[in-house]
C-alpha cells in the first residue's frame, strides 16, 4: 500500500483534468440557464427606465454573472464530483485504483485537490469581482435601472427611525461624522403614528446630535399651512451615523475588510451586530463548502457499477451534498435571528458535514 496521500503523479493529473474539466462544464450550464430566466424576468424592469436598450442588458449580465457563478460554484463541485467518480466506477478504474493498494481516500485525494484549489479561487473572486458587482447591481436597482450612480457605495431610499418621529433620505454617502444626506424628509408623529409635521430639505449633514437641514421647509398635516424654520435648527436629534451604518452594512457588496469595519462602527456604538458577523465568517465558510463535495459525493466511487446501485449510490450523494446546503443555509438563518453565536451558525454545518462524510466513507470503504 501506498504511504503517501497522493497517487502516481499520473494518476493525480488525469483524475484532477477530469474533475476540472467538469466543473467547468456544469459550470458554464447552470449560469448560462439561470441567466437566462433571470433576464427574462427583470428585462422588462430594465428597459422600462427612460434611455435603456441593448447596452443595459448587457450590463446587467455583467453584474449578475459573477453573483451567479460564486452561488452555484459549490452546486458545480458537487454535481461534478458524482459525474467524475460514476465515470471512474462505470470504466472500473475505482476497482483497478483499489486492486493497486489504494485507500478511498487516496483515490479522491485529487478530487480534493482541485476542490481545495477551487474554493481559493472562489475566495479572491468573491472579494475582488463579487462585492463589488453586488454593490453596483443594488445601487443600481435602487434607482429603478436609471441612471448608474458613480459612487456604489451610495446607498438609496433609506428610513431611519427617530423616536416616533420617522427621518427619510432619497441617498446617503460618506461614513460617521461626514455622513450627508439629499433629498430629505423628516415626519412628526404623534404617539398614536399619524403624521402631524412634514419638513423637507435637499440636504442634510450630521450635527452632533441631529442633523442640519438645509434650506428646510415644513408643512403642517392638520392645519394645511406652510412652517418656516429658523437657520440652524437641528432634526431627528436621536439618529445617529451608526444607524446609517446599520442600514448601510450589506455584506453582500462589501469585502472581509470593509464589513469588519462596518461591524466596528456599529459595535462601537451600542448596536447588535450578530447578523452582520455570522455572515462575515460565512464569507470563509462559504468558498470552503467546495472542499466538502468531493467528501459528501465519494459514496458514487465505490460499489460495483453492474451491481444495479450505481444510480442509488449517486442519489445518496446528491442528497448529502444538498443536505449540506440545506443545513448551512438554516444555520445561517437562525444565526442572524440570534439562535446561535456568528461562529456556531457559519461554520457547524461544515464540521457537522465533514464528520457526517468521513463516517459514510470509513465504515463503507475504509
Amino acid at each position: 500500500m501506498h504511504l503517501e496521500f497522493f497517487p502516481s503523479r499520473t494518476i493525480t493529473l488525469y483524475i484532477g483534468r477530469l474533475f476540472a474539466v467538469r466543473i467547468i462544464a456544469v459550470l458554464l450550464m447552470l449560469v448560462l440557464v439561470l441567466q437566462m430566466l433571470d433576464l427574462l424576468s427583470e428585462s422588462g424592469r430594465i428597459l422600462a427606465a427612460p434611455g435603456n436598450g441593448q447596452g443595459e442588458l448587457l450590463t446587467y449580465v455583467g453584474l449578475r454573472v459573477p453573483q451567479l457563478i460564486s452561488r452555484f460554484l459549490p452546486y458545480s463541485v458537487l454535481l461534478a464530483t458524482i459525474i467524475t467518480l460514476m465515470t471512474l466506477n462505470q470504466n472500473s478504474e475505482v476497482i483497478a485504483l483499489k486492486a493497486a493498494g489504494l485507500s478511498a481516500h487516496q483515490v479522491l485525494a485529487p478530487l480534493f485537490l482541485v476542490a481545495a484549489l477551487t474554493s481559493l479561487v472562489t475566495l479572491g473572486f468573491n472579494e475582488r469581482v463579487v462585492v463589488r458587482s453586488s454593490a453596483t447591481l443594488k445601487a443600481w436597482q435602487a434607482v429603478d435601472y436609471g441612471p448608474i450612480p458613480r459612487d456604489s457605495a451610495v446607498k438609496s431610499n433609506l428610513w431611519l427611525q427617530d423616536g416616533v418621529n420617522l427621518l427619510f433620505a432619497r441617498s446617503v454617502t460618506g461614513i460617521g461624522k461626514q455622513t450627508r444626506m439629499t433629498d430629505v424628509s423628516w415626519y412628526r408623529r404623534d404617539p398614536a403614528g399619524m403624521v402631524t409635521e412634514i419638513v423637507r430639505s435637499p440636504e442634510a449633514t450630521y450635527a452632533g446630535p441631529g442633523w442640519h437641514l438645509s434650506r428646510p421647509t415644513g408643512f403642517d398635516v392638520q392645519s394645511a399651512r406652510r412652517i418656516t424654520y429658523p437657520s440652524g435648527q437641528v432634526f431627528a436629534k436621536s439618529v445617529d451615523p451608526a444607524q446609517v451604518v446599520i442600514r448601510k452594512a450589506d455584506a453582500d457588496g462589501e469585502s472581509i475588510d470593509q464589513l469588519s469595519q462596518s461591524i466596528d462602527a456599529i459595535r462601537s456604538a451600542g448596536y447588535r451586530t450578530s447578523e452582520l458577523e455570522g455572515k462575515w465568517w460565512h464569507k470563509l465558510s462559504g468558498p470552503l463548502s467546495a472542499l466538502l463535495m468531493p467528501l459528501l459525493g465519494a459514496v458514487a466511487a465505490f460499489g460495483l457499477a453492474r451491481s444495479g446501485m450505481l444510480f442509488v449510490r449517486a442519489v445518496i450523494g446528491m442528497a448529502l451534498g444538498f443536505a449540506y446546503f440545506v443545513v448551512d443555509n438554516a444555520a445561517l438563518a437562525m444565526g442572524n435571528f440570534g439562535g446561535y453565536p456568528p461562529l456556531l451558525a457559519a461554520w457547524a454545518p461544515f464540521f457537522l458535514f465533514l464528520l457526517i462524510g468521513e463516517t459514510v466513507l470509513i465504515r463503507t470503504e475504509e
